[in-house]
């Protein structure tokens, strides 16, 4: 069978360089973990992501909203690496097996899993970025103002679709019902 050279992955590429000192259980991950489980959160982020949105950029915007902080839409180079490479090509080649069910719903299961790792390092890379580069929390803005501006600027370009009004209006009501406690920023 001929081997076509674009469906071969180049190999060349380096591996990423990541910090030795990452803290995969941050109070980032834990916060993603129990805003997931909110009634039509993920949902609600999936269908974002179908329209180009990062679903860790939306968690970011948002707990930082909840901890009283800014989120500039600005990421580390390395956590765009990591997603572009690998969180998106794990998603991709999830999303490329037939059905959920059948021969190829084990392999379907077993990527979904490393999907979700790679989602909680990269959490765990912008993590690092969130506690070193915005400022002490301040009372500059109104809580569901912060919320709203830091869900608007994790869009994926700076204009945000029309479509996006609704789910965005969703999470933002979601963020400022989130319920306090051992997860609450």
């Amino acid at each position: 069978m001929p081997v076509n050279s674009a469906t071969i992955p180049d190999l060349s590429t380096p591996p990423l360089e990541l910090p030795a000192d990452l803290e995969p259980e941050s109070p980032l991950w834990r916060f993603a973990l129990a805003f997931w489980k909110q009634p039509g959160v993920q949902d609600t982020c999936l269908a974002l992501q179908k329209q180009g949105w990062s679903v860790t950029r939306i968690l970011c915007a948002g707990w930082l909203a909840l901890t009283g902080r800014a989120f500039t839409g600005v990421e580390d180079a390395t956590v765009t690496e990591w997603r572009d490479r690998v969180t998106g090509a794990l998603r991709a080649a999830r999303k490329s097996l037939p059905g959920t069910t059948g021969r190829y719903n084990q392999l379907r299961t077993g990527i979904a899993g490393l999907e979700l790792e790679a989602e909680q390092i990269e959490l765990a890379l912008a993590w690092r970025t969130l506690i070193t580069n915005n400022p002490e929390p301040s009372d500059m803005h109104g809580r569901d103002t912060l919320i709203r501006t830091n869900l608007a600027a994790a869009a994926p370009t700076s204009r945000i679709d029309d479509r996006a009004g609704p789910p965005l209006n969703a999470l933002a009501t979601a963020l400022a019902n989130f319920p306090k406690g051992d997860h609450q920023p």
